[in-house]
């Protein structure tokens, strides 16, 4: 199975949340998929080299329909927010490109702080009513870590979800927790919407053993066709599906 039809991504609204690989995630399936749309409802690195244009623009709805044959996949983001970063636009303004747009439109939908596991905030995730596809990612990496601010943003939440205590070790129950969560990687979800689970860096045997026990948590507890291992930055990105 490709990353585009384990995703569900074709034509469709994919929202990426959690930690470990959302952006990989997206430009991934930006280079497989035609005319591919990709933004954001919060901030977003710069990503001018993984797209082939980015429209900063109040406009987004009209930058898709000037897009040329050369802009694809486009990227579309507000404006600039400091010299490393763009602004997000809101949900609704994203669900309006997707009504628009001629393939996927690909949306970072919460942030991380560059950590590698975590669970959202009062205001995230930011997922369009109308998205499609909600993917809730982690790293394998965190797996026998401590539960700690270093690998993980708002370890307190993850605590709460896991009924572990910070500095725990990290164990493939607590990823699938919270993965599997309501309050963690299923929140906002939307109804009809399909969610899609993914254990990003499975980069050695030992990582694809501990990212197994978390994809069979997962499907022990939540609703979800299939949760996917995947080595993100390989050529062939898919470790194994688990179903």
């Amino acid at each position: 199975m490709d990353l585009t039809t384990a995703l569900d991504a074709r034509d469709a609204t994919v929202c990426v949340v959690g930690a470990g690989g959302k952006k990989s995630v997206l430009f991934a399936l930006a280079d497989r998929l035609d005319r591919a749309v990709v933004t954001a409802t919060v901030r977003i690195p710069i990503f001018d080299d993984r797209v082939a244009a980015v429209r900063v623009t109040g406009d987004p709805v009209a930058a898709v329909g000037e897009a040329a044959g050369n802009d694809w996949p486009l990227g579309l983001v507000p404006e600039r927010d400091r010299s490393d970063r763009y602004l997000g636009y809101d949900a609704e303004t994203v669900a309006e490109i997707a009504d628009v747009a001629p393939g996927a439109t690909l949306v970072k939908a919460d942030g991380a702080r560059l950590r590698e596991f975590k669970a959202p905030g009062d205001r995230e995730p930011q997922i369009p009513a109308t998205a499609d596809v909600v993917v809730p990612i982690a790293s394998a990496h965190v797996v026998g870590e401590p539960l700690s601010a270093d690998l993980v943003h708002r370890p307190e939440r993850v605590a709460a979800i896991t009924g572990r205590a910070l500095g725990d070790e990290i164990r493939p129950a607590d990823v699938a927790a919270v993965l599997a969560s309501d309050a963690g990687g299923l929140k906002g979800v939307p109804d009809g919407a399909t969610a899609v689970p993914v254990v990003n860096k499975v980069d050695d045997e030992a990582d694809a053993a501990a990212a197994r026990a978390v994809a069979e948590g997962v499907l022990d507890h939540a609703n979800v066709p299939r949760v996917l291992l995947t080595r993100l930055i390989a050529d062939d990105p898919i470790v194994e599906v688990v179903s």
